[in-house]
């Protein structure tokens, strides 16, 4: 007779499904950039309103904008969202730090490139405060006109905007180099970060595209 083995074999297990679900603080950051879409189609639809109203108001005070140098400090927020995008494709590869020389722009890690997004959004503050004070030399204050009002009211909250994200980026940089190792915390906070900043790109384009070239 034959022999029966006593041993039985071992179960068969269901292959392992993993379930991909969206990070909560990136949905939650989306929801509220989208709060701010909200806010920001207030104030062109103001600008709109008080443009149609005293269209003669818009066509002397318009006179007064500075083109060439807004496309300028419009040029370098813009091009501080290229740098902003580089240092998250860093943090996606748990790059905090460069691997070569400072002058090795593509070995940089994600603190270097962030460094210099918040460079380039602090001197477009200072662009904007160095315009408000060539307008306010020409009599061109938030209570002188219509225009007035609605020009800084639009253009101050944006700068608000940008100023809360170079808070962020202080932020941002504090906790990398606070970490003890750099993960996916860290690279998370970069990403939001970056949606907040291209968010505030966007918004100056249409702002921009509005008041400088649609006058």
């Amino acid at each position: 007779m034959a022999n029966v083995s006593t041993a039985t074999a071992a179960p068969r297990t269901a292959p392992h499904v993993s379930v991909n679900r969206p990070n909560p603080v990136s949905v939650g950051t989306i929801v509220w950039l989208a709060s701010e879409l909200m806010f920001f189609a207030g104030l062109f639809a103001m600008y709109f309103t008080l443009r149609a109203a005293v269209p003669d108001e818009w066509a002397e005070q318009t006179a007064k904008l500075n083109v060439t140098f807004a496309a300028i400090n419009t040029t370098v927020l813009v091009l501080s969202s290229v740098t902003c995008q580089m240092g998250v494709w860093a943090a996606e590869r748990f790059q905090p730090v460069r691997s070569g020389s400072l002058l090795q722009v593509n070995r940089w890690g994600m603190n270097e490139w962030m460094t210099l997004t918040y460079v380039m959004g602090a001197f477009f503050i200072g662009g904007q405060v160095f315009e408000y004070a060539a307008l306010v030399h020409e009599g061109l204050t938030i209570s002188s006109s219509p225009y007035g009002s609605v020009f800084y009211l639009t253009t101050g909250f944006h700068g608000l905007h940008v100023i809360g994200g170079l808070i962020a980026f202080m932020f941002l940089l504090g906790r990398s180099f606070s970490a003890k190792r750099f993960g996916h915390h860290e690279a998370t906070t970069a990403i939001v970060t970056s949606y907040y900043w291209h968010f505030v790109d966007v918004v100056w384009i249409a702002l921009f595209a509005i008041i400088y070239l649609l006058k």
